[in-house]
């Protein structure tokens, strides 16, 4: 049901995000860009324990950094900080992301700050399914109308702009 895909169009240079649990739809996604864009992959942790598909993403990037938050394995720090300082070089045509709350939070607000385009699928507690019992309501805004749209029915990828996290 859903939007359940990232938009995949010709993108020169496309960064992809993510935390945690919210790195594995990633990997496929990157797959899929390598074959025509440059794709720098940031992927963050909270420790050393948590670390997974590292060496995947390194087959599938240009670029790949992963952070922990407690400096235990790879770089120290949240993996938006690493992308924040690339951007200053080369801004990327496209972000996609998924993982924890205030990662997107961070992400968000840094694309729109920045003006790049960027894609994310929510992790919302899905009951149902089917939209029936809305506990995976998320806040939408399009042209100055604010909605609830259901991410097991309407995402769970959503343009960054629309959603009000």
């Amino acid at each position: 049901m859903g939007n359940g895909t990232f938009s995949v169009e010709h993108y020169k240079n496309v960064a992809i995000i993510g935390g945690g649990i919210g790195t594995y739809p990633l990997y496929e996604l990157a797959k899929e860009l390598k074959e025509n864009s440059n794709v720098n992959v940031y992927i963050g942790f909270r420790n050393k324990d948590l670390v997974t598909l590292e060496d995947e993403f390194k087959e599938v990037s240009n670029k790949l950094v992963l952070t922990t938050d407690d400096g235990s394995y790879g770089e120290k720090g949240y993996s938006i900080d690493f992308l924040k300082e690339d951007c200053k070089k080369e801004k990327p045509d496209m972000i996609f992301a998924c993982g924890p709350l205030p990662m997107l939070k961070a992400v968000k607000e840094f694309a729109e700050k920045e003006n790049i385009s960027c894609e994310m699928s929510l992790e919302e507690r899905m009951g149902c399914g089917i939209a029936a019992c809305v506990g995976c309501a998320v806040a939408i805004e399009k042209d100055g109308i604010r909605k609830y749209e259901y991410v097991c029915k309407d995402g769970p990828v959503f343009n960054s702009k629309h959603v009000i996290l």
